[in-house]
């Protein structure tokens, strides 16, 4: 099983949110990624939410250091949240 994950660091926000979420499974991702987004960014737990976090969860596990902006895997192709 490949380990998932999501990083809020890909979407730069007047927060400055620096939170990376993994996990084994979709599900589990699913449900931390949603419970952060709400509570941390003030998003509504909408099916609409639910599709944009699916398309922005990649394989493995989060970089210690993202690359510089624009160099990010997949940051041209993922539809920004926004914060």
């Amino acid at each position: 099983m490949t380990r998932k994950f999501i990083d809020c660091r890909e979407f730069p926000s007047d927060m400055h949110c620096s939170v990376a979420i993994s996990a084994d499974s979709e599900e589990e991702l699913m449900k931390i990624a949603v419970e952060h987004a709400v509570s941390t960014h003030g998003h509504s737990d909408t099916p609409e939410l639910r599709a944009q976090l699916r398309q922005l969860f990649k394989d493995g596990m989060p970089p210690e250091h993202l690359p510089p902006p624009g160099q990010a895997a997949g940051a041209a192709t993922a539809a920004p949240l926004h914060h």
